[in-house]
């Protein structure tokens, strides 16, 4: 049974039961921060250009630096935020903001009516409103001090001014009912991320009114008692709120801030030891609260707690490439196939968890898994036109369309096609704009020792201040295609000479690189994921750092043995034909569903998919990567023996490279298709199984693009063999009626129930249909003898209501007739058993169960089989 909704969440119900955590990291899965090999260092070149230019090290945990450092007695952090408007993002990063800037996040307030200005409770506190308006002006603001656009500019100002004149003199702002809508109590959740939208404002603006609006609004959070810290989304998200009560606390050293940091934490749910619950998003933010607690109390098992959650996440649900998890709503067993979707917020929301925690700790893995997600997943949330987005995206997925997916997803609403969602979606088209323009902000980091890191890769300048005594200001421009390309360069510009480190991040992908400046190779190693160039720094001085891509591959042992292929930081998807249909909307903001125009069931041969690693291309338009280079097969190269070929592909200038028309990069392999490998009754892709796959069908050449260019997707891959494991086209299932929240095909799984009240697998339910004659229905593909049936009936007395039904029959259908079968022995309806029915044999395609429900209960099948 679903569980009710929980009060103070308009937005969807809260679905599903808080789940224990089981398990850890699972084999095949890349290694958690924790556990990551470093990379070596590239060639060892004679000499640098200037004695003791280069030095193997991290930049180191101070209070130095001159952007905000931790005051004590918070742990010093070896990096800094610089302020909005310290970097200009350029290339395809900047085009991506401008789609931004003219699409859904910079002009939604024209299409939602959560953001009209005259009706809604932040400027009017008499009127409602909750997370909706919080959410999209966290993203606006950033967006407009990272691009400049004067109209998003304007808007920001706006709202943010409008907020400010709201607070109540005890220090209250916004909706008068939030202040009692949980318990009595106030609801601090959709604060939290107008608290970011506030210290993004201060940073950008000065604005003098920011600093007294929120120690007042924090000092009215400090008078709460205890058990309101303990309530609904804010329990599971007071990480938020802590890293805004250290941003507070690092600029005016009132010590009661860290008093309500320990009354947060104590009030948390308790991410130190263990998983507190299993909703998508609630981990994305929850997850790093111990390591930011930790800051204060200086306890190492907070970081501790920290690595070992994502490690259990991922290790659960994060089998599969693009950077995310299966969270379609809440995690849940069972439900860990490449087919299963990752939130649009939950993917900007670990972004920011990413770059917040390279910056508490200075591990370069946190950042990688932040490049994979931006690349990889978050272009694909959205239409080429960034006009529409989705709810889910998934790493599998063959048809986008508006229908519910009974097999596949938790909620009981369409979640896949491309929609502006005011209420459909609804909570991610308003949060999804801080997605790229707080990853631009994070592209460069100050560090304490007065420096400057490049913590991430993209066309970009930035302008901050650096080096000994009061500081010099300087900028540094990087250009560079990177990910499409393995070279960035950086171009310094001072008005003097000055002497400062300059840190840049080896990926952990990247087994070799070098560096060198003005055009002079230097020795560099990195030590935990970083080289540092310290020298005295001149107009013009250049440096060169090249990192080397590879096509290698994943095996993802937990996941019937797929791979995925990755060059560099990005991985690739097949190249599937997609017909665009609109479904909705208007011309302004049309309404999409995508649909496959060519085949899409390829498995890789299994010698390219274990083979292959290749070097990069630097401007050849086809280039074969070396046989058997970097471990790899000896036939692992390309010239179609097996391997891939890396394609560099001539496009328009200005292409978005987040679109198939406009993606720089491809590659070529070899592959067969599975013609067992097929779509569901609800147009989803066939759950995998298990690799390699037979397949005898024709050798093809296959094109393989960027995965986040690819709106439709195979990303993991089975690889395929003449003689490899015979899939079974799985049966066709359909229903009188399924809870929208259970799974069509939970009855023919293979998953063996440990009991009829047995929640850690899939189900079949008819809830909420009551004391009604149901039926679920089998289409076998073929006819069939068939003379036994078995049914594992679910139960949850005692915590539900879904009973076993009154009573059952098997039926066949004869022609155009439904006809029980003959001679049946007893319709069992035992709990906690396969109740078995025998009957005389009977050829058909299709068989249905009908079962009559008891009186004023549901009920539903955890295993169905006919044989």
């Amino acid at each position: 049974m679903p569980d009710s909704p929980v009060e103070g969440m308009p937005r969807r119900d809260f679905l599903g039961a808080t789940l224990a955590a089981a398990g850890g990291l699972a084999v095949g899965m890349t290694a958690t921060p924790a556990e990551a090999a470093e990379p070596t260092g590239g060639a060892q070149p004679a000499a640098a250009t200037q004695p003791g230019a280069v030095s193997a090290s991290m930049p180191p945990a101070t209070r130095g630096g001159y952007y905000v450092p931790n005051r004590t007695p918070l742990q010093p952090v070896p990096f800094q935020k610089l302020p909005p408007g310290a970097i200009e993002p350029r290339g395809w990063l900047a085009q991506q903001l401008d789609l931004q800037v003219n699409g859904l996040c910079g002009r939604y307030d024209e299409v939602s009516d959560f953001l009209v200005y005259t009706t809604n409770g932040w400027v009017d506190p008499a009127k409602d409103a909750w997370e909706e308006l919080p959410y999209w002006l966290r993203g606006l603001g950033d967006l407009g001090y990272v691009t400049g656009d004067a109209a998003v500019l304007a808007k920001t100002k706006r709202w943010i001014h409008g907020i400010i004149d709201t607070q109540a003199a005890d220090g209250w702002f916004g909706p008068e009912r939030l202040r009692t809508s949980l318990e009595n109590g106030p609801d601090f959740w959709p604060g939290m991320p107008l608290l970011a939208a506030f210290r993004s404002w201060y940073e950008y603006s000065g604005d003098e009114r920011v600093i007294p609006f929120m120690t007042r609004y924090l000092q009215f959070q400090n008078t709460q008692p205890p058990e309101v810290f303990n309530r609904s989304w804010g329990a599971f998200r007071w990480g938020d709120n802590i890293d805004s009560a250290y941003w507070l606390y690092n600029r005016t050293g009132d010590a009661w801030l860290l008093d309500l940091v320990r009354k947060m934490h104590a009030g948390s749910a308790d991410y130190t030891n263990g998983i507190p619950n299993w909703h998508n998003v609630n981990l994305a933010q929850g997850f790093r609260e111990p390591l930011q607690y930790g800051l204060l109390a200086g306890d190492e098992k907070y970081s501790a707690a920290t690595y070992r959650n994502y490690a259990t996440i991922m290790g659960q649900y994060g089998q599969f490439p693009g950077g995310g998890f299966a969270g379609d709503e809440n995690s849940r067993p069972g439900f860990g196939d490449p087919r299963q979707g990752f939130e649009t917020c939950g993917i900007v929301e670990l972004m920011h968890t990413f770059e917040m925690l390279t910056r508490f700790t200075g591990d370069t893995d946190w950042i990688d898994r932040c490049e994979e997600l931006a690349f990889n997943s978050l272009p694909a949330s959205y239409d080429p036109r960034q006009q529409v987005m989705h709810y889910i995206t998934c790493a599998n997925s063959i048809q986008l369309d508006e229908t519910v997916k009974h097999g596949q997803f938790q909620n009981g609403f369409a979640m896949q096609a491309y929609k502006y969602g005011v209420h459909q979606y609804r909570c991610c088209p308003h949060n999804y704009g801080m997605g790229w323009p707080y990853y631009a902000q994070e592209l460069w980091l100050a560090t304490t020792d007065n420096g400057l890191a490049a913590s991430m890769y993209a066309a970009s300048k930035v302008t901050a201040r650096v080096g000994s005594g009061v500081g010099t200001e300087v900028t540094v421009v990087q250009d560079t295609e990177y990910p499409f390309d393995e070279t960035i360069s950086f171009t310094v510009q001072a008005a003097h000479s000055t002497r400062f480190p300059l840190y840049l991040r080896i990926p952990g992908w990247a087994t070799e690189f070098s560096v060198s400046v003005n055009s002079a190779r230097v020795p560099a190693a990195a030590q935990g994921g970083w080289v540092k160039l310290d020298r005295t720094w001149r107009s013009g001085d250049r440096v060169k750092l090249v990192l080397p891509m590879r096509v290698t591959t994943r095996v993802w042992t937990e996941n019937q043995k797929t791979i995925s292929v990755d060059r560099g930081p990005l991985t690739y998807s097949l190249a599937i034909d997609e017909r665009y249909e609109t479904i909705g909307g208007t011309t302004e903001w049309p309404e999409l569903a995508v649909y496959p125009a060519s085949p899409w069931n390829y498995g890789l041969v299994a010698t390219a998919a274990h083979g292959a690693t290749g070097s990069g291309v630097s401007g050849a338009d086809v280039a074969a990567p070396s046989a058997g280079d970097g471990g790899g097969a000896a036939d692992g190269g390309g010239g179609g023996r097996g391997g891939f070929e890396v394609v560099r592909r001539r496009v328009a200038a200005g292409a978005d490279p987040f679109t198939r028309e406009g993606v720089p990069l491809e590659l070529k392999a070899r592959g067969r298709r599975i013609p067992e490998w097929e779509a569901d009754s609800e147009g989803v892709v066939g759950l995998l199984q298990g690799s390699p796959a037979r397949s005898v069908q024709p050798m093809e050449d296959i094109t393989l693009i960027p995965m986040g260019a690819a709106r439709l997707r195979i990303s993991s891959f089975p690889t395929v063999d003449a003689n490899g494991i015979q899939w079974r086209r799985r049966r066709r299932i359909t229903a009188s009626h399924v809870n929208d929240g259970d799974s069509l095909e939970a009855a023919d799984d293979g998953r063996v129930p440990s009991s009829s009240a047995d929640q850690s697998i899939p189900r079949f339910t008819w809830w909420d249909r009551r004391g009604s004659t149901e039926w679920i229905e089998y289409d076998l593909r073929e006819s069939r003898e068939i003379s036994q049936a078995s049914a594992y009936w679910f139960d949850d007395t005692g915590t539900g209501q879904c009973r076993v039904p009154a009573s059952w029959r098997v039926l066949w259908l004869d022609g155009n007739t439904w006809r029980p079968v003959d001679q049946p022995t007893q319709y069992g309806v035992l709990r906690d058993a396969f109740n078995g029915v025998r009957f005389a044999p009977v050829r058909a395609q299709r068989f249905r169960v009908e079962a009559v429900l008891r009186p004023t209960f549901s009920g539903g099948i955890l295993s169905l089989a006919f044989s």
